[in-house]
């Protein structure tokens, strides 16, 4: 069983309304000093075998077609 993490972040230049929405709640709640929040999303996925070329290609594969919108959004894959 072969592990992979994704993680999905917004591109530089592109708008992160949620992001600044934590900024200021952040904020709010006298978190001083904190600035350029930028929100994620993270997937976790379990794949069968036990190449890891082959699942990091697949996982690539993955975020280029579902998992990321890859004209907003940068992704990494990291297969433990």
């Amino acid at each position: 069983m072969i592990k992979a993490r994704v993680t999905v972040t917004l591109k530089n230049g592109v708008l992160d309304p949620q992001g600044k929405a934590i900024e200021g709640a952040l904020g709010a709640l006298g978190f001083d000093g904190v600035s350029g929040v930028r929100q994620g999303k993270v997937f976790d996925l379990e794949l069968e075998g036990t190449d890891k070329a082959k699942a990091e290609a697949e996982v690539k594969a993955m975020c280029e077609q579902l998992l990321a919108n890859t004209v907003i959004e940068n992704y990494s894959v990291t297969i433990s």
